[in-house]
């Protein structure tokens, strides 16, 4: 029998927590044979206590025990991997600059309390937008006892959609496709790469960028707002639970997440959390960036407009924390 793993999730009360808890708990994410105990933080534990009712009436075997706390010490003491949720939602008439000044505050007070807490080894997925740049905060603030690439951020969203695109224009299962990219940042600048895709292994042939699938991933969160009221839990958590399933148990294909850049790659600015495609040793579980990639000159603009966002993101966020 395996020993459980500590799992925690921040921001529990919230929609995309509520989805992603029982894909947790179901074994979808650690696997069939792995025990988990389940740390859920929230600043109103009362509001928890149905879903530990829920979980409880779900009788998942995996579950071994569920805690459930508003205190740091006890959420991030020893945990294994963490799904990072806690955020300002963002509200009708709010600009990103807005979100990203309350959603920095919390990601540096979290990234103190992995530093302090958490097992060194933890794996951390930072879900709470601005998502690459609250990523880049947690890890400064986690970076004295936390390796910065220990801490990724959720594009596997943006991934997902853009393979499910690509499947339609084809007409195939979504199992089929493969070598689908999504670069840079996990916003308007995003860039949805499909000129290195395969279907059944075979390369699609590519006949320029294509625009209009481009355009219907970057705006497919603004397409379920309106549908819906309400934001896209249900596929965000998806991608939360592939993200993390696959740094647990390795990957065949390339798959997209937001990383730490070394200044090596792509021509990307050293200390971004950037959107690559990687691959996940099976062994290891160290995650490496493709880098056999030879992006056209459309490519290269794409590539660094993403990244020039994502330069003046840091700096704002630093200028908001320069006091805190």
């Amino acid at each position: 029998m395996k020993s459980p793993i500590k799992v925690l999730i921040t921001g529990a009360t919230g929609c995309l927590a509520y989805s992603l808890i029982p894909m947790v708990a179901n074994g979808q994410v650690y696997g069939k044979d792995q025990p988990i105990i389940l740390h859920l933080m929230a600043r109103r534990v009362s509001i928890l206590e149905g879903v530990v009712m829920e979980l409880k009436d779900c009788a998942y075997p995996l579950v071994r025990d569920v805690v459930v706390t508003s205190d740091e010490e006890i959420a991030f003491r020893d945990v294994d991997f963490v799904f990072m949720l806690a955020s300002m939602p963002r509200r009708e008439g709010m600009q990103r600059k807005d979100l990203l000044e309350a959603n920095v505050k919390i990601c540096a007070q979290h990234g103190r309390a992995l530093a302090c807490y958490a097992k060194q080894t933890v794996k951390v997925l930072v879900g709470c937008n601005p998502t690459n740049t609250c990523a880049l905060i947690t890890a400064k603030y986690a970076s004295s006892m936390i390796p910065a690439h220990n801490i990724t951020a959720l594009t596997r969203l943006d991934h997902n959609r853009t393979v499910h695109q690509l499947a339609v224009k084809h007409d195939v299962n979504v199992k089929r496709v493969s070598r689908v990219v999504v670069w840079g940042n996990h916003s308007n600048t995003q860039f949805p790469d499909v000129s290195n895709a395969c279907i059944d292994g075979q390369p699609v042939p590519f006949e320029g960028h294509d625009n209009m699938l481009m355009d219907t991933v970057i705006k497919r969160g603004y397409a379920v707002l309106a549908a819906r009221n309400n934001i896209s839990a249900l596929s965000a958590a998806k991608g939360a639970a592939d993200h993390m399933r696959d740094w647990w148990t390795g990957t065949d294909d390339w798959v997209s997440m937001g990383v730490i850049s070394d200044g090596n790659e792509y021509g990307v600015p050293e200390g971004l959390v950037y959107s690559f495609p990687v691959t996940i040793d099976r062994e290891t579980k160290e995650w490496k960036v493709v880098d056999n990639i030879d992006p056209d000159e459309r490519a290269v603009k794409l590539i660094k407009i993403s990244a020039d966002e994502l330069v003046a993101e840091k700096q704002e966020a630093l200028i908001v924390l320069q006091n805190l």
